[in-house]
Parts: C-alpha cells; structure tokens; sequence
C-alpha cells in the first residue's frame, strides 16, 4: 500500500491536517507529517505546536504514495513557495498519482496548474486560484487523482474519502460509525 505524506509549515490549520493524520492511522494507512521547513517542530495558525515525523530531507516520494496538503494560513502560502514541494507536485500529477487539498491548500495545486479541467473546492475566497478547474461548492470532491475539501469542517469527511480510496468503501463506512460520525 502506498504511504501518505502530510506537508506542513508555520501557520497551518491543525484540525485540516491532524483530523486526517488521525482517520488514516485509525484505518491502518502508513502516513507520515513531514516539515518543510528544516524543523520537525511546526507551529499552527492557532498556536498549537506539533511535533512531525520527518523532515523534508528525510523522506523519499515514491510515484504510489500520496501528497496531502492542509491549509491555514500562512502555512498554505509557506507550502506554495517551497520548490522542492511544487516541483514534487508536478512530478506526481504528470504521472498521475495522488494527491489531496484542503482549505487554501487547493489553490496550490491551481496555482501549479495541476488542476486544469477537474472539478475542485477550496474555502470560499480561493477559487480565483483554482486555474483551469471547475469550482464546485461540494465539501469533499474527488476528481481522478486528485481530491479536494472545502475547510476544517470537512476534514473528517477527507480522511474518510481517502480512507474509501486507498483501501474500500467499506472500510470508510466502518471507520465513520466507529467515530460516530453522522450527517445532521
């Protein structure tokens, strides 16, 4: 099975990666916090500290594993602007492999050009960035290789889609009773 990596920096959204983080683990998927900004300790948008488990330097993307980008800002921006994650970015969706945004994260997939006619989300205000997409206001779309969530309230549905993709359908449906996690 492929491993996720989950890209953080300074200013990050907790909840869009750690809920995700969370749900992968708990359905037995290999994923991995990694900090792109030489320090495995990462502060959030909210001041919470994390500690991640590697450090860019230390990993190796394999073309079957999958890049997962949270939001918040200004960690959205941060991820943008390193190289070695953008150039990582294109790589992977040239040969078409997996990857998932949320919140602003989607708009660094537009901004890459990676999006170029999907259908995508992002929190209201991004969509100017989502270049070559069809925006649609949908909590969690999932277009070909590339799946994308709206903001913080559907960070739990992200991890169960990616759950359902990697692994099955009824292992989302399982997971989501298990954490009691039902539609209003």
């Amino acid at each position: 099975m492929s491993k996720v990596y989950a890209f953080m920096a300074d200013g990050l959204e907790e909840i869009e990666c750690l809920a995700v983080v969370d749900i992968l683990r708990r359905a037995g998927v290999e994923i991995e916090t990694v900090s792109i900004t030489g320090d495995d300790w990462i502060t959030g948008s909210h001041g919470i500290r994390i500690i991640t488990d590697k450090l860019w330097k230390e990993i190796e993307i394999g073309e079957d594993d999958v890049l997962f980008l949270p939001g918040g800002m200004p960690g959205t921006k941060y991820l943008g602007e390193f190289e070695p994650l953008c150039e990582a970015l294109k790589k992977h969706a040239a040969a078409g492999s997996r990857m998932a945004a949320i919140c602003a994260a989607p708009s660094v997939l537009g901004d890459l050009g990676l999006l170029n006619g999907k259908k995508a989300t992002c929190y209201p205000g991004f969509e100017e960035h989502l270049t070559g997409a069809a925006y649609v206001s949908d909590g969690v779309v999932t277009d070909g290789n590339i799946t994308t969530a709206r903001g913080m309230g559907f960070a739990i549905d992200l991890g169960l889609e990616l759950v359902r993709l990697l692994k099955s359908g009824d292992e989302a449906k399982s997971l989501k009773a298990a954490i009691q996690h039902n539609a209003l």
